[in-house]
């Protein structure tokens, strides 16, 4: 595969697929401006060569041509971020397309409209992805690490039109697949991934595949419970998942089998009702009282985990510990962000990734503790269940 520092862009266009589907306020400006300063770098090296840019992307979930959604509202907090004049095109296809993109100079950048205006880019449309890569672009440079789990027109189709000469990952996409494979296969041991979030069912496939290749496995947040009433524990009215007990049983005996060490929680924060204001007490596992759930992880287990981080020299990082949008559940969850922060100040590499975990880092203000925060969600899921996502493999093809 390509990689951008092997393209000369002089005098070239390059239609680079960004993830722009950033926040917006209630006067359509960008709130938080994390994923367009992420493309910046792939931006200015086409720049600076002397190339100009093509920049597409989606934002929200658009049902038909919604003007809320029109990736015209980004274009202030763009021209910020690059410090020069941004195009705006109000389409991504078509006749009008083709002629703003052939009056292109060198150092010039055009943004096109919300790809997801046009049903054909969710639906991976052949005729679309053509109609894109016929705008008039010398090169397709894919960098929307979060969408490239999609087989979408723009990620994973549209490369078909450009041959291995023509088309490279981003500067951004290049360093996450770099980054997670640094964690996930190249990881000094002793290797630690804590696993958060609410349901087990929906991270089977990262369980299992990490399975191979951690020598501790953290499991906490919702999906935790099913692991406690798996192993005979009363889990009150906490969330579980009755259908999934033989599941977590299996998982727990594969572990010992593979002699992956999992940490459960010994202790929890309790409430009477799924509140930030609900009475609390700090119970261990084994006495949940009836009627109260558990919302967070106790100190004890706090003080735990923080001693399997603080062992480990590769740790990597998805999902919270608690409710973590109640502030009163959300002390674990930070634990786990300050203690990766120390452990990677000490010479651990740490990846962390998904959206409760990365604002935990941020609100903490660690974000350049931590060795690498990954920009997908989906996307990072999926690499850590060790599947190939369509808009890599389409680089190679």
């Amino acid at each position: 595969m390509k990689t951008l520092r092997d393209i000369n862009f002089n005098h070239k266009k390059a239609l680079v697929r960004v993830d722009f589907n950033v926040p917006l306020d209630d006067t359509f400006s960008v709130t938080d401006n994390t994923r367009i300063l992420a493309a910046k770098p792939t931006i200015e090296k086409i720049l600076n060569d002397g190339g100009s840019v093509i920049l597409m992307s989606h934002l929200g979930r658009p049902k038909g041509k919604e003007d809320k959604f029109s990736l015209r509202h980004i274009v202030p907090e763009l021209e910020k971020v690059l410090g020069r004049k941004v195009r705006f095109i109000n389409d991504c296809t078509g006749e009008d397309v083709k002629k703003a993109v052939a009056g292109l100079k060198p150092g010039e950048v055009l943004l096109l409209e919300n790809l997801r205006f046009h049903p054909g880019e969710k639906q991976g449309d052949e005729n679309f992805a053509k109609a894109l890569a016929d705008i008039g672009a010398d090169y397709y440079i894919n960098d929307a690490f979060g969408t490239a789990h999609r087989a979408h027109a723009s990620t994973a189709v549209i490369a078909r039109y450009f041959d291995k000469e023509h088309k490279a990952p981003g500067i951004l996409l290049e360093k996450e697949i770099n980054s997670i494979r640094k964690a996930l296969d190249k990881g000094q041991k002793p290797v630690t991934a804590i696993i958060g979030g609410a349901k087990v069912s929906s991270k089977i496939g990262v369980i299992e595949n990490l399975l191979n290749k951690v020598d501790n496995l953290i499991i906490v947040g919702g999906m935790a419970y099913t692991f406690l009433k798996a192993l005979g524990n009363k889990t009150g009215d906490s969330i579980v998942e009755d259908n999934k007990l033989d599941l977590a049983k299996r998982i727990l005996k594969e572990a010992e089998e593979k002699e992956v060490k999992i940490i459960l929680p010994v202790d929890l924060v309790v409430a009477d009702k799924f509140s930030n204001d609900a009475q609390t007490k700090i119970v261990d596992v084994h006495h949940i009282p009836d009627g109260w759930q558990g919302l967070d992880i106790g100190p004890k287990t706090r003080k735990l985990i923080d001693e399997v981080i603080q062992n480990s020299k590769t740790i990597i990082w998805n999902g919270p510990a608690g409710v973590f949008e109640f502030d009163n559940f959300a002390k674990g969850t930070e634990q786990i962000g300050l203690s990766i922060g120390k452990a990677s100040g000490n010479g651990a590499y740490s990846l962390v990734g998904g959206g409760d975990s990365v604002a935990a880092v941020k609100k903490l203000g660690l974000t350049d503790k931590i060795s690498y925060i990954s920009t997908g969600g989906g996307a990072l899921l999926e690499m850590l269940e060790g599947k190939d996502l369509p808009g890599i493999v389409a680089l190679s093809d």
